[in-house]
């Protein structure tokens, strides 16, 4: 995972394996992301999307969510408002 932090905001560009997936959570940053390579499943409040190549994708804050890359190689660049100060 590659780190950007900003005075505001935070963006991360990541790597996931086919099938790996990210557990169902909730935080308070506003969250924004694209796929690069890949695809992405999506739960964002109970609904499901496959994020492909290109196509962007946006998580309100405190909302549930969790992710599965499919069945190759995934990159993602996602941007999180205000910092992840977790991430540093």
């Amino acid at each position: 995972m590659r780190i950007i932090h900003g005075e505001r905001m935070t963006m991360v560009f990541f790597q996931l394996q086919p099938g790996s997936g990210i557990p169902e959570h909730s935080h308070a940053h506003e969250q924004m992301g694209t796929v690069l390579k890949g695809t992405v499943e999506l739960r964002v409040a109970g609904e499901r999307r496959v994020v492909h190549p290109g196509e962007a994708y946006h998580i309100p804050s405190e909302v549930v969510h969790s992710g599965k890359c499919g069945d190759s190689p995934a990159e993602v660049i996602e941007v999180f408002s205000p910092v992840r100060e977790d991430f540093k």
